[in-house]
């Protein structure tokens, strides 16, 4: 028996922001479906108009599975896991743990290839879905502010920095192009376009 996707079909019990009020919830499978459609679309950018080498595809692999060891740590509040470098190694040591526990769940014959979906670190994808993660972020906070929670007024600044903060040209295209729509209403959204 090989446990790996009935763990992944979990994603949608683990809960996102677990310490601030929400109007809408949010669980890992729904951000993580999020997060790869927007790595997909800066993958594609990147790829597209400025002549990186980058498969697409691949980066909204990376993306599904980003948060994939949740299903075993949870999720750590921010505060929590960003409050020391100490506590934040700690982590990353127990999302290792993780990882390498969910590719033992899966058939031995597709370990090798979900192996580096979990590894993989510092490249030009990892970088693409860290991003597209932020991006996922901050439009959850521009979410919960136009629905009046000003719980997240903090977060969507700090989250902005460290987005505008990131040095690849394609993540800002995206940012200045697409995310400003998330601000509209459903009838601004189908307004003529002019």
């Amino acid at each position: 028996m090989n446990p790996f996707f009935a763990y992944m079909a979990r994603l949608k019990l683990i809960r996102r922001w677990s310490l601030m009020r929400n109007t809408q919830p949010e669980n890992d499978a729904e951000h993580s479906l999020q997060v790869a459609m927007i790595a997909h679309a800066i993958a594609l950018t990147a790829r597209d108009r400025y002549h990186r080498d980058i498969d697409p595809e691949h980066v909204v692999t990376l993306a599904v599975y980003h948060d994939a060891t949740e299903v075993l740590t949870g999720d750590l509040p921010t505060p929590v896991k960003y409050h020391s470098e100490a506590l934040r190694g700690a982590y990353r040591t127990l999302e290792d743990q993780a990882a390498e526990r969910l590719v033992a769940m899966l058939p031995e014959e597709l370990r090798p290839s979900f192996a580096p979906l979990f590894t993989e670190q510092d490249t030009l994808a990892r970088r693409i879905v860290k991003a597209a993660d932020r991006i996922s972020a901050y439009v959850k906070c521009l979410e919960e502010e136009r629905a009046g929670n000003r719980e997240f007024d903090a977060a969507a600044e700090t989250v902005l920095a460290s987005i505008r903060a990131i040095d690849l040209p394609e993540v800002q295209d995206f940012m200045d192009t697409c995310v400003p729509a998330f601000t509209l209403t459903l009838d601004e959204l189908n307004a003529p376009v002019t």
